[in-house]
């Protein structure tokens, strides 16, 4: 089968069959039925609707996640392979499937209960149903346990109040994965329904990045919900944090995706591009430039293939998943501004995918966890001492 895009260590050597085909049908989707339209929807700052159900038919939502939970049951690599595929697409479209999969399908599966599972999976995974995740609030990012969002006790229902910001597919969601914190400071999460009284959510404008995304703010005044809309499987920080690292996880393997399409694309125009009398391919400042690009985008791509393995036997910590997100976003973001470099003036236009992209990677630098705490998480498993304080 032919490599898609570099691969200098012939990595798709280790990759099983089924996982080279699963990432040439995310490929051929991205390729035929997502590049035409990204331009004109990043450029109106809106997300192509009408490839939601699409994503479901073809399996690329919760993918990992076992058939009856509404899955494809994949390998974690075959996953990562997907969301390789769509990012190297947009980032709003591997966050579309990274939010729908990591952070509302894998909490209803791990921590939900056999109703909830039965009524929100199946929609969920076939693309029928939207669902977003709410933790972030207005004054706390990072410091998520500092939230202020409450659910208070009212007979055998909750009373939610609160609100959330930076929210993809807020506005567009059926079903809202909310975190609140109940009256001993307990964390807890909650399903909201939208239409729910007390319940909405507005649309954040003025985005110079992710702009084919949708993203929104949630408020929730005085929201009855009933003890069935909790989550029972568990409390505490545990939960939202296990789903940030499932989402961490896709994003590592985005950002190579990411990476290499903004190589791929200053590769061929540097060989196509004359300047002086040969094509500046030919050039020593530019070969340089390759070679450092190449040399990442190969460190990257290990450092997912061998942490994919290791999810895969169960063996994968959170901390390992820092490292490879951390690392990821902070090549993908220097593989871009080079890339951009390279296409010169041409490279400022949306005819060329680097600076799209590289405005893009400023979210993702950012979000599930900013690249200075993702440092500290890690120093901490090295020496044993937080240094959050």
């Amino acid at each position: 089968m032919k490599k898609l895009g570099p691969d200098y260590y012939n990595i798709s050597d280790e990759l099983t069959e089924e996982e080279l085909l699963i990432q040439q049908t995310a490929h051929d989707f991205v390729q035929n039925e997502f590049i035409p339209v990204i331009k004109e929807h990043f450029e109106q700052g809106t997300f192509p609707m009408e490839l939601v159900s699409k994503l479901g038919e073809l399996g690329f939502m919760g993918s990992a996640l076992p058939v009856e939970s509404g899955g494809a049951g994949v390998s974690n690599v075959a996953y990562g392979l997907i969301l390789h595929e769509l990012e190297r697409g947009d980032s709003g479209l591997r966050s579309f499937a990274s939010v729908q999969g990591s952070l509302v399908m894998y909490p209803i599966h791990a921590f939900g209960s056999v109703e909830q599972k039965e009524k929100w999976l199946p929609g969920l995974g076939k693309g029928e149903l939207i669902g977003c995740f709410g933790l972030t609030e207005p004054n706390f990012g990072s410091n998520a346990e500092g939230m202020a969002t409450t659910a208070k006790r009212n007979g055998d229902d909750w009373i939610i109040n609160g609100s959330k910001m930076w929210i993809t597919n807020g506005s567009i969601a059926d079903v809202a994965v909310v975190w609140a914190k109940d009256e001993d400071d307990v964390v807890r999460g909650f399903l909201l329904e939208k239409g729910m009284d007390g319940y909405s959510s507005n649309d954040i404008h003025g985005k110079l990045s992710l702009r084919a995304s949708i993203t929104s703010d949630l408020a929730m005044v005085n929201v009855h919900v009933p003890d069935s809309a909790r989550l029972p499987g568990v409390e505490g920080m545990k939960g939202p944090l296990s789903c940030l690292t499932q989402a961490r996880y896709g994003i590592a393997w985005g950002m190579t995706g990411c990476a290499t399409d903004c190589y791929q694309t200053a590769l061929d125009y540097a060989k196509e591009r004359k300047q002086f009398s040969k094509p500046i391919a030919g050039y020593q400042l530019t070969q340089a430039k390759f070679t450092e690009m190449l040399t990442r985008i190969t460190e990257a791509q290990l450092m997912v293939l061998r942490l994919g393995r290791m999810k895969d036997a169960g063996t994968m910590n959170f901390h390992q998943v820092s490292m490879a997100k951390r690392n990821n976003c902070a090549m993908a973001r220097d593989i871009a501004r080079t890339a951009r470099e390279i296409l010169g003036a041409n490279g400022i236009t949306l005819d060329y995918s680097p600076i799209r992209h590289l405005v893009n990677i400023e979210s993702v630098f950012t979000y599930e966890g900013t690249h200075e705490m993702h440092t500290l998480i890690i120093g901490e498993d090295i020496t044993g001492l937080p240094a959050y304080d």
